[in-house]
């Protein structure tokens, strides 16, 4: 097999290898990202950032893009539908130490949809590549655009926005290999994304049901892809970059999924670096989250997550993880 590791120029900037980090709402914050990177996620996205917040100096949003500096590169979401909102708030990350500004065209959440962003811009192809245009120069580092096949069976204008954007300046593309109709339902059509791939020539990066090492190979086979961004296969298995990045190299599998050590290290380092990062009032509702996705699938995995439910302390759900996974 051949080698389908590699870095990726993305304008100036050149990525670590071609296997990254999703942006998830609520989840893929400084600490997930930081472990992420350890397991070798070759660039890391924040979570979605509104950028109506971003201009108006919301402390929350702020924090979000905070490390942007330290976590050097690092790209930064924003959503919106309005081209000098949306350029303002480039501006800001841009001096926030973001590496790269990525825009959302692919959320299908209806609060987000109901704004005329994430997804709904791919119903106003104009718009979309006005707003990838007009934020293309109120910056001086790459700006990306995230987007699905299109809002349903009937509107797959994946390939037709993806060369709209790319004459627009946009320098990398992610498709979701799912309509907005479908949300999150059904099966991620990795032949469709190849469609993009066809008539653009910037980096194209696929998106979408890669849950195991192997789904990244094949997706790469069947869309013909640059490179694979994994989400949702991330959450409780962050080494899955690490299989990927090893099998995709051709070494075969580093790790599998199911050693207790691992689980216990990383899920033991995770929680911490929530506590660090956001105090612990916050790191206990957030570890909770974390550690239902950590321990799912293990024996008596439901009577933790209950005790854990009701921890007060970072120490004491500590204390319970060092007793589940000794």
């Amino acid at each position: 097999m051949s080698c389908l590791l590699r870095s990726l120029a993305i304008g100036h900037l050149k990525t670590a290898n071609n296997v990254f980090l999703a942006p998830l709402a609520g989840i893929t914050d400084y600490p997930f990202r930081q472990i992420a990177r350890q397991f070798g996620a070759g660039l890391a996205y924040s979570e979605m950032i509104a950028s109506q917040a971003v201009v108006r100096g919301n402390r929350r949003s702020a924090k979000m893009a905070s490390t942007a500096r330290q976590e050097f590169p690092l790209a930064v979401q924003i959503s919106g539908s309005d081209p000098a909102v949306m350029a303002e708030a480039a501006k800001v990350n841009q001096g926030l130490g973001a590496a790269m500004i990525d825009i959302n065209m692919g959320c299908p959440q209806r609060k987000i949809v109901k704004t005329g962003a994430g997804a709904a811009l791919m119903l106003e192809p104009d718009l979309a590549a006005g707003i990838v245009e007009r934020v293309v120069k109120s910056v001086t580092i790459p700006v990306t655009v995230k987007m699905r096949l299109g809002w349903d069976p009937e509107n797959m204008n994946a390939p037709t926005l993806a060369r709209m954007v790319e004459q627009a300046g946009a320098s990398l593309i992610t498709v979701h290999g799912r309509t907005r109709s479908q949300m999150f339902s059904g099966k991620a059509d990795w032949k469709a994304i190849g469609y993009v791939k066809k008539v653009v020539s910037c980096p194209v990066i696929a998106n979408g049901d890669i849950t195991t090492p192997e789904d990244a190979l094949e997706c790469l086979r069947i869309s013909g892809a640059d490179g694979v961004m994994i989400g949702r296969g991330a959450l409780g298995r962050p080494w899955i970059f690490r299989e990927v990045v090893s099998l995709l190299n051709g070494d075969g599998l580093a790790t599998r999924q199911g050693d207790h050590r691992l689980v216990f290290n990383t899920a033991m380092e995770h929680i911490h670096a929530l506590e660090d990062f956001y105090g612990e009032p916050v790191a206990v509702w957030m570890a909770r989250k974390h550690l239902a996705w950590y321990t799912k699938g293990l024996k008596r995995s439901s009577f933790f997550r209950k005790a854990v439910n009701a921890a007060k302390t970072i120490d004491e759900i500590s204390r319970m993880l060092a007793d589940f996974l000794p």
